[in-house]
């Protein structure tokens, strides 16, 4: 390489010589050169990721990982239940998931030290600390990119025209729009396709559904001519008009595949089976999810509630409940969100291993950090009886399929759930899991737009789940 950049320095342009200096990365123009390229225990085997992001700050002291011999301020006021593995104990609000434990998988040692909503979900969603740690700053088109942004950059596939799907979005801190759910320096043109409210159709998607009086013929004929006009456009615009040019292709491609737009149509589920789904927001989107996972979409996301904290303005609207729980956190918990995530999160498992799904999904359900061992009130927040407060110092997250070791449970924290007492993970980790089980070595090189080389994960592969 270094004899071949002395001989011909001499020519080279700047683009050329950093498409050779990429060559020793691994890369080409479009992202990585070879799709399967991970080693070791669980590498490749997901065809598709999904993530089912719970924001706000899952308490992993009442749900995941409860402590029965603290003292009463520390354990709360819920009860540990067995499982279906012996000596794994979890909360007793979530008898459906006990059932499935020797489904999944648990790290209870997750830990990092950002500890407001808007850079920990940036954090979790990106693998990368903001800049402004422990903050809520707005997007910006300078961010990391969302991990789904990155699949649509280096996933090839002549199937799908979306690699990346985000639902029940956008995510909210608790009213702004949080960062890391974008492409960030990728551009909008690798953004994840953005759902909201799925219950009644996908309202994203109905102006790209295929008119009678237009077939295909005329169809081609429209879009033949609209690439003269943006051969010559994209020399006055460049990179915005390349951006407009991949959105436009996605929509093409999905006006001209009928199956592929099927896949976003709820109505064609059994009502008994979107009714076990539950159907409000969180459980349709999950459903979604699944039908999304069947298509070969290789990266879902969802926000399982799309806001962090919406309780303070509907208190009696479960919908709009957050894991952000500073206060009332037993009677939100008990009334309003773990008998919907109990029953609507083990229906995805059981409905994905019923269809042989799981063993090439892996599916995530993690938030951005957990609760504050103390439960104490806050004068504050909303709320009249006591809750606990951010803590991202350690919390739980769950994972199952695609050669995560089932019943596993990795990690311990302390006697009060405080700080992990074994080797801690953190979110650029699970970045590099994900990145892993697809396939891709975390540990390798994209281009960005400018064809800059830039690490797909700097974290490391959690080997243990594979154990």
């Amino acid at each position: 390489m270094l004899r071949l950049l002395s001989e011909t320095s001499g020519s080279l342009t700047r683009r050329e010589w950093l498409r050779l200096a990429t060559l020793g990365l691994g890369v080409s123009a479009t992202g990585l050169r070879g799709a399967r390229r991970a080693q070791g225990p669980g590498a490749g085997r997901a065809k598709s990721v999904l993530v089912v992001f719970t924001s706000g700050g899952q308490s992993q002291l009442d749900i995941w990982d409860l402590k029965p011999h603290a003292p009463s301020e520390i354990r709360g006021a819920f009860q540990p239940i067995r499982t279906s593995v012996p000596g794994t104990l979890l909360c007793e609000h979530l008898p459906q998931l006990s059932r499935l434990a020797h489904r999944f998988a648990l790290i209870r040692s997750m830990s990092h030290d950002d500890v407001d909503h808007g850079s920990a979900c940036y954090l979790s969603l990106t693998g990368h600390f903001h800049p402004r740690k422990s903050s809520n700053p707005p997007p910006r088109p300078t961010d990391a990119p969302a991990l789904g942004a990155i699949v649509r950059r280096i996933h090839r596939s002549s199937r799908l025209p979306y690699a990346a799907v985000q639902l029940n979005g956008p995510l909210l801190v608790p009213d702004v729009v949080a960062p890391g759910q974008y492409g960030g320096f990728l551009g909008r043109a690798y953004e994840p396709l953005q759902l909201g409210d799925v219950r009644e159709g996908v309202a994203e998607l109905r102006g790209l559904e295929p008119r009678a009086e237009l077939p295909l013929v005329r169809l081609d004929h429209r879009r033949s001519l609209l690439q003269a006009i943006e051969a010559y456009r994209e020399q006055l615009l460049d990179s915005p008009a390349k951006e407009l040019s991949i959105q436009r292709q996605q929509a093409y491609a999905l006006l001209a595949q009928p199956a592929c737009r099927s896949a976003f149509d709820l109505s064609r589920e059994p009502m008994a089976l979107r009714e076990r789904y539950g159907l409000h927001r969180s459980g349709q989107a999950c459903l979604l999810a699944r039908r999304l996972v069947e298509a070969g979409v290789p990266f879902i996301t969802v926000f399982f509630n799309p806001s962090i904290r919406g309780q303070d303005e509907a208190p009696h609207d479960t919908d709009v409940y957050g894991w952000d729980t500073h206060n009332d956190i037993f009677e939100s918990l008990k009334d309003h969100l773990l008998p919907r995530f109990d029953q609507t999160f083990s229906v995805l498992l059981e409905d994905l291993q019923s269809r042989g799904l799981l063993d090439t999904t892996l599916v995530v359900c993690m938030g951005e950090f957990g609760r504050a061992p103390l439960v104490a009130l806050e004068k504050t927040f909303a709320g009249t009886s006591p809750g606990r407060k951010h803590w991202a110092g350690c919390y739980s997250i769950l994972l199952a399929g695609a050669g995560v070791t089932p019943g596993k449970v990795l990690g311990a924290s302390d006697r009060l759930g405080a700080y992990p007492v074994t080797p801690a993970y953190d979110p650029s980790d699970v970045a590099a899991t994900l990145f892993h089980a697809l396939g891709y070595d975390p540990s390798s090189h994209y281009l960005d737009v400018l064809e800059r080389p830039i690490r797909l994960a700097e974290g490391k592969v959690i080997q243990a789940l594979y154990e």
